[in-house]
């Protein structure tokens, strides 16, 4: 972005630049493959089917967005879900688990050693890294390979090596850190509003 920032009338004008973000935002929502995001939906859908746990990782403003996934699923679509609901958990979220294994072990391992011996097929791996690069969620998500757990990556740039890894991917094809994490929440937004609708039509 190289809008320059005016002065006008004592303060400065920041709309010209405020415009070049939402119109570089806009290109890149309407670049998005949403037969891939449709086919993560699905994904989604069928670990709430068979019963298993959906982990949510990453890092930074990425275990934000991780956290907020839970919450969404935990209250908002299961909230109003009529049978089974889903369930959510955020490796990201438990602050002493977290700082312990980076401590004790390493940082790249404060996620795949949360799933030892507690990870299943029937679950799935979501991977959150706009980079596609995080060597933790990486790590967390060759684990899941190696059992048969289903994994979705969400990522930025060129995706990475995590989304080499996924089945699927929820995938912003931008090298602008800011605006793949804004759109990495428009997917929680989106997959929420979508599913909610489909409850109601149950």
């Amino acid at each position: 972005m190289t809008t320059q920032v005016k002065e006008r009338g004592g303060y400065m004008d920041f709309t010209a630049a405020m415009r070049e973000y939402i119109a570089c935002e806009i290109r890149a929502m309407q670049a998005l493959d949403l037969e891939e995001i449709n086919c993560c939906i699905n994904m989604i859908l069928k670990v709430r089917e068979r019963g298993g746990t959906i982990y949510t990782m990453g890092n930074g403003g990425s275990a934000a967005t991780a956290s907020h996934f839970v919450c969404d699923f935990a209250k908002g679509v299961s909230g109003a879900l009529k049978g089974k609901k889903f369930m959510f958990e955020c490796l990201s979220d438990n602050t002493p688990i977290v700082t312990a294994i980076a401590n004790d072990i390493c940082y790249e391992e404060v996620f795949r050693y949360q799933l030892l011996d507690k990870l299943k097929p029937e679950d799935l791996v979501i991977g959150i890294s706009g980079s596609g690069n995080s060597e933790n969620v990486v790590r967390a998500m060759k684990y899941a390979r190696t059992i048969g757990t289903p994994v979705i990556g969400v990522t930025g740039y060129d995706g990475g090596r995590v989304k080499e890894l996924s089945d699927h991917v929820m995938h912003v094809d931008l090298a602008d850190m800011q605006i793949v994490e804004d759109i990495h929440m428009l997917f929680d937004h989106m997959v929420m509003r979508v599913l909610c609708k489909l409850n109601t039509e149950e």
